[in-house]
């Protein structure tokens, strides 16, 4: 009984704060418990748990990256930016903030249009599915699961007291070794939930063999090192089994040398992959006995569908199989079929279901507020939401944008985005779980599987695609029970994606409204701004050439000095050659565009109307360009419609015409050109007969040709006139003279 008093319930996570230690002490010594068993919670719970997150021992640190490659960080340019020119930061105005008349506040959200949203009912059970009957959704402790005392050992310095609905579902069928596709939503411990039966398994493998026996396939670099940390943490009692990270950015060698010890457990990136069981020697998934498939959802979406079908395909068919996401859509339902045998489906929450300690808000920006959003946005930040925020951009650049700004405002921001190397965005992520910045900069990057501590907001700067989307993105807050806030700005662009957040969060949904003064005061601060952010961009470019002309020289160099040994290399390989992996992004496009045309065709009213207001806002705007650039952009609207109009029939006749006749021209003229040059050297003699044979094949031009013509009507006509006036001989027409002295 000692031993099971130490698992108390708690508010499940992947993860504890260590700043919530004190707090819990105290509420304990409120409640003046007598009991032995309740002294040794105490004790118990002010041992400080581990974090299983740690991503600053993956990579170099980002400063020796920069000494290394000669360059300087943005920080760094930041600074100097600010003591060029000292701007008005968030610090010098709080003075005048603390003066607002309206200050920002919340309140009930009113929808403008009361529209009704067609459902899809997603959660249907198919018929391939097998049934979940007797599946239990609840457990009292990680005890009931029948783990080994080493996991249960791992779980209690992690500080996990209770198991989650999806890990007390999942873990129990995982040990007998079923195929799953669990759902669940964001927080949940979907993680831990198909890596605790996974190392139990590994316990009872053939010692004498070594081989990758688990593959666990991530979308993101960053995902991938959070669940390899997590592995490692949960394996800290277990001395025997070993876990490799295959992921780009990190050095290829590296990973080829792990590889070839034969790990227990693989977590890779699919493409990376997939190069090393190309392209390696001794890499093969020959003994793999478990296939996991974290965010599985956006691992099919454009880009990695076929490369995960190519993994399927190199793994063994007798395996085990599972899913994880907190969205499921259709492409997962395919490779469910495709690649799954009787799998069990558990749901332990509905798809889109929010948390019940998540605070749900919108920023309506209206048309003539669209250029202020930046200014919305920091005046947010200064104010309200202070520290612990994510904010999601829409582009790599727009994310870069935002981390200058917000440096040259005095916030320490960090960005994580496709653009940096992976010792800089694993150096983002390490400084905002440190909490060492309050703002964390990112795109769709960090919305996947990310559990980083104590994210108190989340804010979509840029609006979600789509609802999935959007379920991911806020998921990065009120994580395990936790409160948090998510606030998403909407322009009017957006409605269709509000009304979604409007049905799923239902009454509980915000309105964020935002001081005019406030907004006002930044846009001014934004305006001076601009020239040191210019400044920046200036600097940045040039740091690029000079960097990308030393990259040159370095590659010149070991060409040189290294050329026998680099051409002896075998040449890399890849399943799909550049022109099908064109092909294949190109259809999968097309595919997704009729996809949209046709969700469009069910709300054809409602659309249709969005379409024309769009296009008279488009008109709007082009009506306000300079006349050479709206000239220039209707000139190029009708060459498009012309183009769209004729494209078929052009296509029916250059079929007919077989060569066109530009083609043709170039060849004669060529032809013609080649023939003189051999005329003057010598090679070929002109014989004078063929021309008067064959005048027809001689080129003429177009002068000439009119000429000829008109002598030749010229001639008839005098015939018929001689011929009507009686045949007058030729000698009544005598003198010639008057014309030659012209």
């Amino acid at each position: 009984m000692a031993t099971t008093t130490k698992f108390v319930f708690e508010p499940p996570s992947d993860e504890e704060i260590e700043h919530e230690e004190e707090t819990e002490s105290e509420d304990e010594d409120e409640e003046e418990a007598e009991d032995v068993e309740i002294k040794a919670e105490k004790v118990s719970k002010n041992k400080k748990s581990q974090s299983p997150w740690d991503f600053s021992s993956y990579s170099e640190s980002v400063a020796d990256e920069h000494s290394r490659r000669s360059t300087t960080s943005i920080d760094d340019k930041i600074s100097k930016a600010r003591e060029r020119r000292p701007i008005l930061t968030a610090e010098d105005n709080d003075s005048d903030e603390n003066s607002d008349s309206e200050p920002h506040h919340q309140e009930d959200y009113r929808p403008e249009e009361e529209d009704d949203l067609p459902t899809t009912s997603g959660n249907d059970v198919k018929s391939f599915f097998s049934p979940v009957e007797g599946v239990s959704f609840h457990a009292n402790s990680f005890l009931d699961l029948h783990l080994s005392r080493p996991l249960l050992r791992a779980c209690e310095a992690l500080g996990y007291s209770k198991p989650t609905p999806i890990q007390a579902a999942c873990i129990p069928l995982a040990l007998t070794g079923r195929d799953i596709c669990g759902s669940a939503i964001t927080g949940s411990g979907k993680t831990a939930a198909f890596s605790l039966p996974t190392l139990e398994r590994l316990l009872y493998r053939p010692k004498n063999r070594p081989a990758i026996r688990v593959l666990i396939l991530t979308p993101t670099r960053e995902l991938a090192v959070q669940v390899h940390s997590m592995i490692g943490k949960l394996a800290q009692f277990l001395t025997d089994i070993r876990c490799c990270l295959v992921v780009g950015g990190l050095s290829t060698k590296v990973q080829e040398a792990a590889l070839r010890s034969l790990p227990d457990i693989v977590v890779a990136t699919p493409g990376r992959m997939i190069d090393h069981l190309r392209n390696s020697l001794s890499v093969h998934l020959d003994e793999l006995a478990v296939l996991i498939l974290d965010e599985a959802d956006r691992l099919l979406e454009l880009g990695f569908s076929a490369e995960i079908r190519e993994l399927v395909k190199m793994c063994p068919k007798r395996r085990q199989t599972m899913l994880f996401s907190a969205t499921m859509t259709e492409e997962v339902d395919d490779l469910i079929q495709l690649s799954l045998n009787k799998p069990l489906r558990l749901s332990a929450d509905p798809s889109t279901k929010r948390p019940s300690t998540l605070t749900e808000e919108v920023v309506r920006i209206r048309r003539m507020r669209e250029g202020n959003d930046e200014a919305v946005l920091l005046a947010l930040c200064s104010k309200t939401f202070t520290s612990k925020v994510i904010i999601f951009s829409g582009t790599k650049k727009a994310a870069h944008r935002l981390k200058i700004l917000f440096g040259l405002a005095g916030f320490k921001a960090a960005e994580l985005h496709g653009d940096l190397t992976q010792a800089q965005r694993l150096d983002a992520l390490e400084l905002f779980r440190k909490q060492q910045v309050d703002f964390l900069i990112a795109t769709d990057v960090a919305a996947r599987g990310l559990d980083i501590i104590g994210v108190q907001t989340v804010i979509n700067f840029a609006c979600p695609r789509d609802l999935t989307s959007y379920v991911h993105r806020v998921g990065r807050t009120a994580r395990a029970g936790r409160e948090g806030y998510a606030v998403t700005f909407v322009t009017d662009n957006d409605r269709s994606l509000l009304k979604a957040i409007v049905k799923r969060a239902g009454s509980r949904l915000k309105s964020r409204i935002v001081a005019e003064q406030s907004i006002k005061k930044w846009s001014e601060i934004i305006e001076q701004m601009e020239d040191q952010v210019s400044s920046i961009f200036q600097e940045e470019r040039e740091e690029m050439a000079l960097r990308k002309a030393e990259m040159e020289v370095a590659k010149a160099e070991n060409m040189i000095a290294h050329k026998d040994e680099i051409y002896s290399r075998p040449k890399r390989t890849w399943f799909v050659t550049e022109k099908e992996k064109k092909l294949v992004a190109k259809a999968a496009k097309e595919a997704l565009g009729k996809r949209k045309s046709a969700s469009n065709e069910v709300i054809s009213a409602e659309q249709a109307e969005e379409l024309k207001m769009k296009e008279k806002r488009k008109r709007e705007r082009e009506k306000n360009l300079p006349r050479k650039k709206r000239r220039k952009l209707e000139a190029a609207r009708e060459m498009l419609e012309d183009e769209d109009e004729l494209k078929g029939e052009e296509r029916s006749k250059n079929e007919k015409k077989g060569i066109p006749l530009v083609d043709v021209a170039y060849r004669r003229a060529k032809a013609v050109k080649a023939a003189q040059k051999a005329v003057d050297a010598g090679k070929i003699v002109k014989k004078s007969v063929k021309k008067s044979k064959h005048p027809s094949q001689i080129t003429k031009s177009r002068t000439e040709e009119m000429q000829e013509l008109f002598q030749d009507d010229m001639s008839e006509k005098r015939q018929k006139r001689t011929q009507r006036m009686g045949g007058k001989k030729k000698s009544s027409f005598k003198s010639k003279s008057r014309y030659k002295r012209r």
